[in-house]
């Protein structure tokens, strides 16, 4: 079996960064942090998640992310699944973030896109059905 374990983003603000992420997962925990320098510049790094799973942040990030509604190399996005949707975006509301946009209208799924505060776009959905088949809309030929 292979499963993703982290994902290590470059990030502007720690603090704005970690405030997006605590507000989605109030389940994570900060797992561990501290300061290294990466070639010649010094920066923060801090591991938000469970035991198994994780996003590592590290700060001083320059520049902008790719843009999004564009065909340039990079990270176009990335997803997580959760059990309910509809709490997830009032939590993320309540913590000052806005969806970006919906997702595509489909009867065994939910889900919803955000602009993290660096520019990654990050996707929730609820899936609706346990049946793989149904869950994705794949044409079928």
């Amino acid at each position: 079996m292979i499963k993703l374990e982290h994902l290590n983003l470059v990030v502007k603000d720690m603090d704005s960064t970690l405030r997006f992420y605590q507000a989605a997962f109030p389940h994570w925990r900060i797992r561990g942090e501290g300061e290294g320098e990466w070639y010649g510049t010094l920066r923060k790094w801090l591991h938000f998640g469970d035991d198994y799973t994780y996003l590592t942040f590290n700060d001083n990030g320059v520049g902008n992310n790719r843009n999004l509604q564009s065909n340039n190399m990079g990270l176009a996005h990335f997803a997580f699944v959760t059990d309910n949707i509809d709490a997830m975006i009032k939590r993320l509301q309540i913590a000052g973030f806005a969806v970006d946009k919906s997702g595509a209208n489909a009867s065994f799924r939910k889900n919803c896109y955000y602009i993290d505060p660096n520019g990654y776009e990050v996707e929730f959905v609820e899936y609706l059905s346990d049946l793989p088949q149904e869950r994705n809309l794949y044409e079928v030929s």
